[in-house]
């Protein structure tokens, strides 16, 4: 997909988010405080990036994950005089956030900072009529 589609079809913040490497204010994403059982996907090409049970409160203001369902690219980061590792969608190359050593250890002690503009929420109840039904097992004991 070309930029000026992107830009009609996304808004200014999922735009500048995924496609200009921008972050969503803190305690600003509709998904900061979401608790319902589903997959998160990729707002631009809808692959699947994380699933609800891996979601956990890490009190930063963003959607925080353990783990992705699937690989992600990584990317060092040196912006912000920082030196941080970004995420990035495999599929579109969105720029989805930042992963951090400082998660829960039992859940395998990464931090998925997620922006979530750049997320689009598949809920359990609709994952096979949305062509997700693949990924059901995550949520099977």
């Amino acid at each position: 997909m070309n930029q000026d589609d992107l830009k009609k079809r996304l808004t200014d913040l999922q735009y500048h988010v995924t496609q200009e490497n921008g972050t969503e204010r803190p305690f600003t994403s509709h998904y900061n405080d979401f608790d319902q059982a589903g997959i998160y996907v990729d707002i631009i090409s809808g692959e699947p990036l994380f699933c609800s049970l891996d979601k956990f409160d890490a009190g930063c203001g963003w959607p925080s994950f353990s783990r992705p369902i699937e690989t992600l690219k990584e990317v060092r980061d040196l912006s912000h005089g920082m030196i941080r590792t970004e995420v990035r969608s495999a599929q579109s190359d969105a720029h989805l956030g930042h992963v951090f050593p400082d998660g829960p250890t039992d859940m395998g002690g990464l931090r998925y900072c997620i922006n979530g503009a750049a997320l689009r929420f598949v809920p359990l109840e609709t994952m096979v009529e949305e062509g997700y039904g693949d990924y059901l097992p995550l949520f099977k004991a």
